[in-house]
């Protein structure tokens, strides 16, 4: 089952959980849907994936799938009012989040802040933030990235090929636009399962300080 859909193999120094049953659970929906991936995963305790596009509720199954296949631990942010029963410990238990989107403020520092104490890390984002069209991309996973001294992982769900693609890693500097920008330039040409609400317009200096 696994060798259907390209499972690669992750080192020791990956943070991992679940079990066999969870592995063939994300491994089966993968194939059901027809997915398979593409590229290696890194050998590295603490990072950031971003990943893109996201233009459907469907990206979201897609990731836990993975998650499940790879047995990898991971964290990610979700809208706070997803947290309500019965879905709240079900979440929290697969490494939900809750974060207001209204009231930003400390979400940055506080999980660089964790990320830089933490033995090993996942964090998962979108960088999009929303399934809608937006311009320019939320830059908190840069900032987090760039305080916690952790790279961030390029990671792409590609609908038109049926490809879960991995990589590149990237080093992440203080210079935000440069960072969105050299995203930007990788996932131009990936085809979200609604190519038409991804935009990857290059971000200007005047965007980037709207954005902080």
């Amino acid at each position: 089952m696994l060798d259907k859909v390209n499972t690669p193999i992750l080192c020791d120094q990956v943070p991992r959980i679940g079990n066999k049953f969870s592995q063939w659970l994300g491994a089966s929906v993968l194939k059901l849907m027809g997915w398979r991936y593409q590229g290696t995963f890194p050998c590295c305790s603490k990072m950031i994936i971003a990943i893109a596009p996201h233009t459907s509720n469907w990206d979201f199954v897609i990731g836990i799938a993975v998650a499940f296949n790879l047995r990898l631990k991971i964290s990610f942010f979700g809208k706070h009012s997803l947290f309500m029963p019965p879905f709240d410990s079900l979440l929290r238990r697969w490494g939900g989040i809750p974060v207001e989107r209204t009231s930003k403020h400390g979400v940055v520092d506080d999980m660089a802040s964790k990320i830089r104490e933490a033995e090993s890390m996942v964090l998962c984002i979108a960088p999009e933030g929303t399934r809608s069209p937006v311009s320019p991309w939320k830059t908190g996973f840069l900032h987090i990235a760039y305080k916690a001294n952790v790279p961030v992982f390029l990671v792409t769900f590609d609908y038109k090929k049926k490809l879960i693609e991995f990589g590149p890693m990237h080093n992440i500097s203080d210079n935000t636009q440069n960072e969105l920008n050299k995203i930007y330039q990788h996932f131009k040409n990936a085809h979200g399962k609604y190519p038409e609400k991804m935009i990857t317009k290059l971000a200007s200096s005047v965007e980037i300080d709207i954005e902080k």
